[in-house]
């Protein structure tokens, strides 16, 4: 009889130990489903701000793992778990794994932010990571570009945010710059009427920023002039093809040679030793 009280006590302390994880598993079932729903709508509200959707996917999981994460401590607790050492292997282990994925995070921190600030789009010509190419695809780890001879570059998104990157399409429009050399002999005020007859007949060259020709330099045989215009980032390379291809054959048929390096060399005769003069 003098064991009854110490009997209804342990029961007592049992019945509240059972009733607490009870508490504690309805928690973590019921935050399972509201973390996935916060999470959910997270999403949702990301993409009618019109965020990427490789972005919105991992903000959505780093939300429901943050989540599942706080739940389960508040579980533990409830149970009366003690989860500090919980929290602190946690911690250590977060410590280690951060470590040794320590250029994967960089990567992956880096891609959220090309993903955020959008410094360039799919299909934009940029040069990047000392590689030149147009970008397929953007993912967390790394950047696709197609190369212009048809090779695929996989560039870790690191090395694309630490150094400075060129977007030859971001403005829609591009300048181009080509150099001609004219002899001494040719009307260089006649060289340039050419050239600005040649820019008004081609739409594709802008007329704001107007194109203009320049003498650049006096060289050796030849007086250079320099072309720059605008154009659409699409159309450079073929407006500059054939801009080329008008510059040649209009100078040829005003009589405007395009001037050519010139060496000059004297022969001076003489006698070998012992020859005859």
């Amino acid at each position: 009889m003098h064991d009854l009280p110490a009997r209804l006590r342990l029961s007592e302390t049992t019945v509240a130990t059972l009733a607490n994880i009870g508490i504690a598993i309805v928690m973590l079932l019921i935050g399972l489903w509201l973390a996935a729903r916060v999470a959910n709508i997270a999403r949702r509200a990301m993409r009618r701000a019109n965020i990427d959707e490789t972005l919105c996917g991992f903000l959505r999981n780093l939300i429901n793992g943050v989540l599942i994460a706080l739940l389960v401590v508040m579980a533990l607790q409830q149970a009366g778990i003690p989860s500090a050492p919980l929290v602190a292997a946690l911690g250590a282990g977060g410590l280690a794994i951060g470590l040794a994925l320590q250029g994967s995070l960089s990567n992956l921190a880096w891609g959220v932010l090309l993903i955020v600030f959008r410094p360039f789009r799919a299909g934009d010509f940029i040069h990047a990571g000392g590689i030149e190419g147009t970008v397929e695809s953007v993912n967390l780890m790394h950047t696709l570009l197609a190369m212009p001879d048809n090779r695929e570059a996989v560039v870790p998104n690191a090395k694309i945010g630490s150094d400075a990157i060129i977007n030859f399409n971001r403005r829609g429009t591009r300048r181009f710059e080509l150099k001609v050399g004219i002899g001494y002999r040719d009307d260089i005020g006649r060289a340039m009427d050419l050239v600005r007859q040649i820019y008004a007949a081609d739409a594709r060259i802008l007329r704001d920023p107007e194109p203009g020709v320049w003498t650049e330099s006096l060289g050796e045989g030849t007086v250079m002039l320099v072309l720059r215009g605008f154009t659409r980032s699409g159309e450079v390379w073929a407006t500059q093809t054939d801009l080329l291809r008008a510059v040649k054959e209009r100078f040829e048929a005003a009589g405007i040679g395009i001037a050519l390096p010139q060496r000059q060399l004297t022969v001076v005769q003489g006698h070998w030793p012992g020859q005859a003069a």
